[in-house]
């Protein structure tokens, strides 16, 4: 690789690998790369980016730190490429030491709606306001479809906010960056069926499913039309600009 402009894809699923891949990463601009891109798809401590009581770890900072030691090259920082991370405000925990690139899977659902026979009958909906303030924008809706959590008592019920009343008998694609559970998602869709909407998807950058909790699609009492996640090679396919 001396002399070579290197792109690294990695994963850091687990704790085991993350210390591996950053021993790795932290070799590159040694063995003398020229220049050096990371392409790490998933953030997997994106969501514990603030700490809302005294006693709680940021670890999103936690790993933004690890990734900021990765050495400058001979053009210069490395260039770190994470797709649909949790919150955009976390660009600002790494260091000067790289650069960090944020990047959306989003414009690939859109070419995959472009394909479908009902593309001109289709809305967004999000599950909550931060995904709608987060990704709307590549809908080009100035009345999209939200959700919101209401407590009642000890439960937690998904409604309808906003943007379904004008919309009935419509095919609703509900996005969000990723889903856990996904207990969530599925309120969502049983809420915008109830308020009309003819079929339901969803979409998804990041299929975490613990435990294997995709199982609660199967055959589930919400039916999902189509349920899409983005796997890494058509990430890659979307940085370099290239089909694969």
């Amino acid at each position: 690789m001396a002399g070579k402009d290197v792109i690294f894809i990695g994963s850091f699923h687990t704790p085991e690998l993350i210390f591996e891949q950053l021993s790795v990463l932290y070799s590159f601009p040694r063995y003398l790369a020229k220049s050096f891109h990371f392409i790490l798809p998933y953030f997997p401590t994106g969501t514990m980016e603030r700490v809302d009581t005294e006693g709680q770890i940021a670890t999103a900072k936690t790993l933004a730190t690890l990734i900021s030691a990765i050495p400058l090259t001979a053009k210069g920082p490395a260039q770190i490429c994470i797709f649909d991370i949790h919150a955009l405000q976390e660009r600002f925990y790494f260091s000067d030491n790289i650069i960090p690139r944020l990047e959306s899977a989003v414009p690939l659902l859109l070419r995959e709606v472009d394909r479908m026979a009902d593309k001109d009958n289709i809305a967004y909906a999000f599950p909550d306001d931060g995904a709608c303030k987060r990704f709307h924008h590549f809908f080009g809706d100035d009345n999209p479809i939200t959700c919101v959590k209401i407590r009642d008592g000890n439960k937690r019920i998904v409604k309808v906010k906003d943007g379904i009343k004008s919309r009935k008998t419509i095919h609703v694609i509900i996005v969000d960056d990723l889903v856990q559970t996904g207990g969530t998602l599925k309120e969502c869709g049983k809420a915008l069926l109830e308020k009309g909407a003819k079929s339901v998807s969803a979409y998804v950058t990041h299929p975490v499913f613990p435990n294997d909790s995709w199982k609660r699609f199967v055959d589930s009492d919400v039916k999902f039309e189509n349920f899409w996640i983005q796997i890494q090679y058509l990430m890659l396919e979307r940085y370099v600009n290239t089909p694969i």
